[in-house]
């Protein structure tokens, strides 16, 4: 494998800011619950003089003698939070006040989809933003290189949204934490990343999936850094589609004038690019061996991607599984959102190490998820195999803030848990007292598939109240399946799913829940629909996020649109 220019350099750099940061973790790993003490203290004494602190007792918090008596203090003054709590001081600060939530003001907004149609800004501090996005990329990169030492020899290929999109009332920008992080990394950093940040600046979400392509499929890709698996399955898609394309603009150094791409970054872009028609030829000829060239095809010497692969993202991750060389390491994004960044994958697994030394944390069991006062519980008191959901305290004004997650504690970090994603809570629907689990829905299906015979590309079941039905819609793999046949399947999943949940099977049974229909999905219609979502503005591509259960009638109104 031949190294880009540099990469020994780059590789020395990583590894120095990354093992700094990894000794400080290993520190943390010995006792983590003096580790959120400390954490939950040094929030309190930050935040104390803000009108929020102040309104909760954060002072008399801080008073507490013991860990224990910090704790039920801390319950007793502060209840836990949802977005919609939080929203009407993040107002306040969008419009210019200071002090209010935290010290001072954001230095920026992370903008979201919430739970009503307006949508969640989520506010950065300076503290949070150097002390966990920027420390923690670094500590990130590093932990590639402990799977892969060679992962950096070659160009990262990262998607990421805007690092601005807008601004708040008062000037204050809001865009993608992810965008921000990349635009201002170290110098040394920036060299490894396949595209500028101009990019990510095209508004015109086929260009500018077209302009990451030609600029990534020309370089010597060994890394793939992206949280959403469908992110690569459409960027394959637009290879597939504009191979001939990129093929011509490489051999002549230009950007395909097909493309809706403001002049200015036209522009930009145009000057990176030089005449290569060495590798136009070597990807004419891995087209003419192949016929449909994949990653493992352009990219030979491809050594680590990173993705969503927990929870419901797993029927992507299983499509591109096999696009990429063998030795490949596919590790788990971890368990990530606008609101925070709660830890790492340190293995290369699936495993998300907590952080506490980061956040503070808190747990409640997933059996209580229907008990208005569950018993709390301290990162050091979750045990291996449980389920809970998590609640975060952050250095950004987030105080016991309701993720609205279950996850799995998977095993132990020295002393800190790993957990996996299982779904979101909202993942759980329930129309007359069945409340099915989206993963009980999936492995409705899986074990539809297996038994059948007939595959599926995508799926996505929608209840309807007013029918007291589910509606299936399913793009199957055999793209001439009958609506017969199509309806067979539906009803092995139902008959499934009875097995899977006895209170489905009663509900059902007792017809409070009417048979499933099904509706068979055109080619591509999961595409279709993110794009169509992002257009629509009801997500960013970056955080783009799907149930495949849901409850939810303006997206199910967008998948009527595209059946057969």
């Amino acid at each position: 494998m031949k190294r880009v220019k540099g990469a020994g350099l780059i590789t020395i750099a990583v590894a120095w800011v990354g093992r700094k940061n990894y000794r400080i973790l290993k520190k943390a790993a010995k006792n983590c619950a003096r580790s959120t003490e400390k954490t939950l203290r040094g929030i309190l004494e930050y935040a104390k003089d803000s009108e929020w602190g102040k309104a909760h007792n954060f002072a008399q918090i801080l008073a507490a003698k013991t860990d224990k008596e910090l704790y039920e203090l801390w319950q007793k003054n502060v209840p836990p939070q949802d977005y919609e709590d939080l929203r009407p001081f993040v107002e306040r600060h969008k419009h210019g006040e200071e002090n209010v939530l935290f010290p001072g003001k954001p230095i920026m907004y992370a903008t979201t989809s919430g739970t009503t149609s307006s949508p969640k800004w989520i506010p950065i501090t300076e503290i949070y933003y150097s002390n966990i996005f920027s420390t923690m990329s670094k500590l990130w990169l590093y932990s590639f290189m402990r799977q892969r030492p060679k992962v950096f020899w070659g160009i990262c290929f990262s998607t990421v949204g805007k690092a601005v999109e807008g601004y708040a009332p008062d000037g204050t920008p809001c865009g993608s934490v992810s965008g921000l992080t990349q635009r201002d990394c170290p110098g040394f950093i920036k060299k490894l990343y396949s595209a500028p940040p101009d990019i990510f600046d095209i508004e015109d979400y086929a260009a500018r999936n077209y302009a990451l392509m030609r600029t990534g499929i020309e370089q010597n890709v060994t890394s793939f850094i992206t949280a959403n698996p469908s992110t690569a399955i459409e960027l394959q898609r637009t290879v597939d589609e504009y191979i001939d394309e990129m093929i011509s603009d490489i051999r002549n150094g230009t950007l395909s004038d097909k493309f809706s791409i403001a002049p200015n970054i036209r522009r930009s872009l145009a000057a990176r690019y030089r005449s290569n028609p060495a590798r136009a030829d070597e990807l004419a000829a891995l087209k003419q061996k192949y016929g449909r060239i994949l990653p493992k095809h352009y990219w030979p010497d491809f050594q680590f991607i990173t993705t969503w692969k927990c929870g419901n993202t797993r029927v992507y991750t299983e499509k591109i599984r096999d696009w990429y060389p063998e030795h490949t390491c596919h590790q788990e994004f971890g368990y990530f959102a606008s609101e925070c960044r709660s830890g790492l994958v340190m293995n290369g697994g699936n495993d998300t190490v907590l952080f506490p030394y980061m956040h503070y944390f808190e747990f409640t069991d997933a059996d209580d998820i229907d008990n208005p006062n569950p018993k709390f519980l301290q990162i050091h008191e979750l045990k291996k195999g449980r389920r809970y959901l998590i609640y975060i305290t952050t250095y950004a004004g987030l105080y016991r803030y309701n993720m609205n997650d279950m996850i799995e504690v998977t095993g132990f970090y020295g002393t800190i848990p790993t957990i996996q994603f299982i779904q979101k809570v909202n993942g759980i629907i329930s129309m007359t007292g069945e409340k099915i689990h989206e993963r009980q829905f999936m492995e409705a299906v899986r074990q539809a598939e297996k038994e059948t015979g007939i595959k599926t590309r995508f799926y996505v079941g929608f209840a309807d109240v007013n029918e007291s039905r589910y509606h299936y819609y399913i793009e199957f793999a055999d793209t001439n399946l009958s609506q017969e046949s199509a309806d067979d399947f539906a009803g092995n999943v139902d008959e499934k799913l009875k097995k899977i949940n006895v209170e489905y099977e009663a509900k059902r049974d007792s017809f409070r829940v009417k048979a499933p229909v099904v509706h068979i999905l055109k080619e591509n219609a999961f595409e279709d629909f993110k794009v169509e979502s992002i257009r629509r503005g009801l997500a960013r591509e970056g955080q783009f996020k799907m149930n495949l259960l849901m409850q939810d009638e303006k997206r199910h109104a967008m998948f009527k649109a595209l059946v057969k």
